[in-house]
């Protein structure tokens, strides 16, 4: 089992940015890659982005390309999350999530990840 702990969220103006971290524990020998999730009240629970732990391949929603940039840094079993030129649609809670088994790296579908952290909220101001 993984336990992420997601921190650095809070309160934006439109435009702005912010970084997102997310410390991973336990049984990371095991674990491949580390995804972004997020949820705006009353909607589901959306794919941001991830990244691979061996070669740092990442993958992108739509919405985000361009604008997100997700990294690692394997030595602190941190995942970060830079987001940039924030809009109100980004507001929702953005968790950090590991893979079940058999997972492919990348995968937009919550229910293939095993090991959810509890959250952090951004909200951006317009």
């Amino acid at each position: 089992q993984v336990q992420p702990v997601e921190s650095g969220g809070g309160l934006v103006q439109a435009g702005g940015s912010l970084r997102l971290s997310c410390v991973v524990s336990g049984r990371t020998f095991s674990l491949y890659s580390t995804a972004w999730f997020r949820q705006a009240p009353g909607k589901e629970r959306d794919f941001v982005s991830a990244i691979t732990w061996l070669g740092g391949q990442t993958f992108y929603a739509d919405s985000v390309k361009g604008r997100f940039t997700i990294s690692r840094d394997r030595a602190k079993n941190t995942v970060y999350l830079q987001m940039n030129s924030l809009n109100s649609e980004d507001t929702a809670v953005y968790f950090c999530a590991a893979p079940g088994p058999g997972t492919v790296a990348g995968s937009p579908y919550s229910d293939e990840y095993a090991d959810w952290g509890q959250g952090t909220q951004v909200t951006v101001s317009s």
